[in-house]
């Protein structure tokens, strides 16, 4: 009865599985994603932006997704950018187009009016704090991820619906965001102050851009879950950039662990019926922070070269990675945060033997 009252169900069929990383990342979440996505109905982004990499190989070739999800190569997927997501609109046009010009079919793209949106000026200040603590950095891919996050519970982000509303609130906005930030800029980084006029004009080419693709997507998703659909939530990163329960503060600035895509999509967390945690037969990690069984010299120039697909180099920014041994102590643990369900899928273990035991 009380079902029929709140116009929900028990959504007995759907089935959600939740694809994350236990370590660093870099584990082969896109492949397991993509796998996957064979047989589900929609795939969803939920945090992060386009600071990290997916690496997909499949009959179109060689593919690194930043920000779209993983199962865009299937004509039957909706791929979903949730509200979670650091949205770079120029980066998810730019990354649309790079699918269309490989004979990739067109992606049905959905994203979410609650997704906040990455500005150029996040980018900027992320490159400034990065360039201001030296030595002491975090080791940032610079794609202004931490600003990004910082304005959102500060308030002060754009969130998607806002470019469809009244254009004199979004102004009396804009000008608040210039006084805070012009206030850093030029007594702290010593940097070209941010002008009104220039914002709202790039978010009204924003606009135009997303204005196809925004919908709301929690209400989507919770249609296709009273519909009996199969999706699966992409995770970026893993447990261990987790800002609550990662090797703080060398962390990313939004959830990586399971639970949170559910925030991240807008649907409810109890819907989440699997988590499949991927984890590598060796480690490897880009930027600053703990890493017990990190290996330097030759044998980790030779794992880093044998490894991944061509390579274990940052799908974003081509970093070489730093190279390990496998962590069992921090693999058993990125696992139990996870709450993961499902056999853990261990990738690369193809790869041949670099040193006698």
């Amino acid at each position: 009865m009380l079902y029929a009252i709140l116009g929900t169900s028990r959504m007995e069929e759907a089935m959600v599985k939740a694809i994350v990383g236990a370590n660093w990342g870099d584990e082969g979440k896109g492949k397991i994603t993509d796998m996957l996505a064979e047989e589900s109905d929609i795939v969803v982004r939920f945090q992060g932006g386009s600071n990290a990499g997916h690496t997909i190989i499949n009959d179109y070739g060689k593919f690194a997704l930043h920000l779209l999800p993983s199962g865009v190569f299937y004509n039957h997927i909706t791929s979903v950018i949730g509200n979670g997501v650091a949205l770079n609109i120029p980066y998810l046009v730019k990354e649309l187009k790079s699918l269309t010009d490989r004979n990739v079919p067109m992606p049905k793209i959905l994203v979410s009016d609650r997704a906040q949106i990455m500005m150029p000026y996040h980018i900027d200040f992320d490159t400034y704090e990065e360039a201001r603590l030296a030595g002491k950095s975090f080791g940032s891919t610079k794609s202004g991820i931490a600003p990004f996050y910082s304005d959102k519970y500060a308030k002060i982000g754009f969130q998607v619906s806002e470019l469809f509303g009244d254009e004199n609130t979004l102004k009396e906005k804009i000008a608040n965001v210039c006084t805070l930030k012009n206030v850093m800029l030029e007594h702290l980084y010593h940097q070209p102050l941010l002008n009104e006029e220039d914002i709202f004009n790039t978010l009204m080419e924003y606009k135009e851009m997303v204005k196809p693709y925004v919908c709301d997507t929690s209400a989507y998703l919770h249609q296709a879950l009273k519909e009996g659909k199969k999706i699966l939530l992409e995770g970026q990163l893993g447990s261990l950039k987790d800002p609550d329960h990662g090797i703080y503060p060398m962390v990313t600035s939004s959830s990586t662990l399971a639970p949170y895509g559910a925030i991240g999509a807008g649907i409810p967390a109890a819907s989440i019926t699997d988590v499949v945690t991927v984890v590598k037969a060796y480690s490897s990690a880009v930027g600053a922070g703990a890493f017990v069984s990190e290996i330097f010299g030759e044998e980790a120039d030779e794992l880093r070269k044998r490894g991944g697909d061509g390579g274990e180099f940052g799908a974003t920014t081509g970093r070489p990675r730093r190279m390990g041994w496998f962590d069992a102590v921090a693999t058993r643990y990125g696992v139990r945060m996870q709450g993961t369900t499902e056999a853990v899928s261990y990738t690369h273990l193809t790869l041949p033997t670099i040193c006698s035991v």
